[in-house]
């Protein structure tokens, strides 16, 4: 049975009110947002309301995201450090099967739908990446992958090793990248390969 767009956002202004009547128990997160680190989280927050059929921005974004979906809390947590996120994440933890080291360098405006089991494990992840469950970028022979700008992977992708992905990439589900991507090429299979190109 498919939910229809105005139940989806009943659904949505439902989740906001109870994070709303929570406020009180996110005041150190939101302390967290002021700042240069806070920026970042505010605008992933701001870039995940694509997701929702309500409009949201700013703090508002980041309120209902952090009461409503522990991947969010995970990147949270990941943005504003180790000390603070060990201060404040015992009580409202981010999702275990969701892992962003804390020695990857990761852009702004990260997108992703629910990752579980997922590991970017990279040495850089550019700006605009997004992501689906499954996917892995992975260290082999202790090099990690450099992800570049606007990149998107599919369900079940893998990146490993030293690999270069340029921007704009698309990884297709359940692709195996083993070696550098070129920018704009859309890359299937295992190992992958690349079928076209895109403007």
């Amino acid at each position: 049975m498919r939910i229809s767009n105005s139940n989806r956002a009943v659904r949505d202004i439902l989740n906001l009110a109870k994070a709303l009547i929570c406020t009180p128990i996110y005041i150190p997160h939101l302390i967290c947002t002021i700042g240069r680190k806070g920026k970042l989280v505010i605008d992933d927050a701001t870039c995940m309301t694509s997701q929702l059929n309500i409009k949201l921005s700013g703090r508002l974004a980041v309120l209902h995201f952090l009461h409503n979906n522990a991947y969010f809390r995970s990147l949270f947590y990941r943005r504003i450090g180790p000390v603070a996120s060990l201060l404040i994440s015992w009580y409202r933890p981010g999702c275990s099967s969701f892992v962003l080291p804390y020695s990857t360098k990761i852009g702004k405006n990260m997108l992703f739908a629910h990752p579980y089991s997922t590991v970017l494990n990279a040495e850089s992840i550019g700006d605009n990446f997004s992501c689906i469950h499954c996917t892995t970028l992975g260290k082999k022979d202790g090099k990690r992958p450099v992800i570049g700008n606007n990149v998107t992977m599919g369900a079940g992708s893998m990146v490993i090793g030293g690999v270069t992905v340029g921007d704009n990439a698309i990884i297709g589900a359940g692709a195996v990248v083993v070696k550098d991507v070129p920018a704009n090429a859309v890359v299937v299979g295992n190992p992958a390969r690349v079928i076209k190109y895109i403007n």
